[in-house]
């Protein structure tokens, strides 16, 4: 039996919160038994294309995604674009194609929030994402739909 595979996509534009998240989403994927491989990208407006970009092809890697970041708010409208547009990609990708992804983007009003929401031993959003990745996963088998 191959073993499922998985991408982790992680904006790298505020390590220390992208690490937390990592930690947090390869510890629940690697408890599973699930493969899995990491990609950074600067933000997170490049993780819906990437994942887009990994999933085409008639055979595609991956099983399922997880989307990894973090946007805090700072003096302009950017945040505004960002948080909805990074959101919207990987809603597009999930209702369209079908694919398992585990939006764990950050959105958040300071650093302080993005710390605890990131840590893997307070709410590890990084985690919740590779568990809402695997569930949709199992759901997609249920209905015959995952590679043998």
């Amino acid at each position: 039996m191959v073993l499922p595979r998985f991408l982790i996509v992680e904006a790298r534009f505020y390590e220390e919160i992208s690490d937390h998240l990592y930690e947090g989403a390869a510890a629940v994927l690697g408890n599973a038994g699930l493969g899995f491989d990491r990609i950074a990208v600067p933000g997170a407006l490049e993780i819906p294309a990437v994942i887009s970009i990994a999933n085409q092809g008639a055979k595609p890697k991956y099983e399922g995604y997880v989307a990894l970041g973090c946007v805090i708010r700072g003096e302009t409208s950017h945040y505004e674009t960002v948080c909805n547009e990074s959101a919207r990609g990987l809603q597009v990708l999930a209702v369209s194609l079908g694919l398992p992804i585990g939006n764990g983007i950050l959105t958040c009003e300071t650093w302080e929030q993005a710390v605890v929401r990131a840590r893997p031993d307070e709410q590890n959003k990084g985690g919740g994402a590779a568990q809402a990745c695997i569930a949709v996963f199992e759901a997609r088998r249920r209905f015959g739909l995952v590679k043998p």
